[in-house]
């Protein structure tokens, strides 16, 4: 686990922490199995995972679709986006976390 946030993570965090996101719990680096996510809300069922220029690289990409792949079969949705588009517009990020949140709440 690391202890310093990315510029992407921070700005996300910020928006995510406290439950200021209609609510939602969110935990930071959280184990889950195997796994360390960047964010999970338990409630949700709903990873959200921040690709800095790493996750482009083939070993990368294969090792991101094998962690989905598993967090899917044990209920968890996982939600990836860049860091660029986290730095760039960290309000429709957060909308698009809302918007695969919210019907997995109802149907939770």
């Amino acid at each position: 686990m690391r202890v310093r946030l990315t510029p992407a993570e921070f700005k996300l965090w910020h928006q995510l922490s406290g439950r200021k996101l209609m609510g939602l719990k969110f935990r930071r680096q959280a184990p889950i199995g195997p796994w360390i996510l960047d964010f999970f809300c338990p409630e949700a069922r709903l990873a959200v995972e921040l690709d800095g220029g790493g996750h482009g690289r083939h070993y990368a990409a294969k090792a991101d679709t094998t962690r989905d792949t598993w967090l899917a079969e044990h209920g968890i949705l996982t939600l990836r986006f860049t860091n660029e588009r986290v730095l760039a517009d960290v309000v429709l990020v957060c909308d698009a976390i809302l918007a695969e949140a919210t019907p997995r709440l109802a149907s939770g």
